[in-house]
């Protein structure tokens, strides 16, 4: 019994620090390969497409913005699929936040 116990005390430690081990590597090469020469994706030889926002609407109802190229695209999202609800160029999308940002609270 007291054998069995000192491999437990003894092994614990080693299978936490492997799990451990594998979450991290697994979190530095998900970063290292995410990342593109030209920055944040959309450059030459980086994505293309990038998930910039999703909103819950109601259980199996999405709305997510997608930004493909210079365009960022609202989508509907449900079980049943996915609908193009809108469309702006990013520098519009940009305006709009900073404008938004300017206005006062309690207006």
């Amino acid at each position: 019994m007291l054998e069995y116990l000192l491999r437990l005390a003894l092994l614990l430690p080693v299978l936490a620090g492997l799990i451990w081990g594998s979450l991290w590597l697994t979190r530095w090469l998900q970063t290292r390969l995410g990342q593109t020469p030209g920055g944040l994706g959309g450059g030459a030889g980086g994505r293309q497409l990038q998930l910039v926002e999703t909103s819950l609407i109601g259980p199996g109802m999405k709305l997510a913005v997608v930004r493909f190229r210079d365009r960022e695209i609202l989508l509907g999202c449900t079980r049943q699929g996915m609908v193009r609800l809108g469309e702006a160029p990013v520098a519009a999308a940009a305006a709009v936040v900073s404008a938004t940002d300017a206005l006062p609270e309690n207006a």
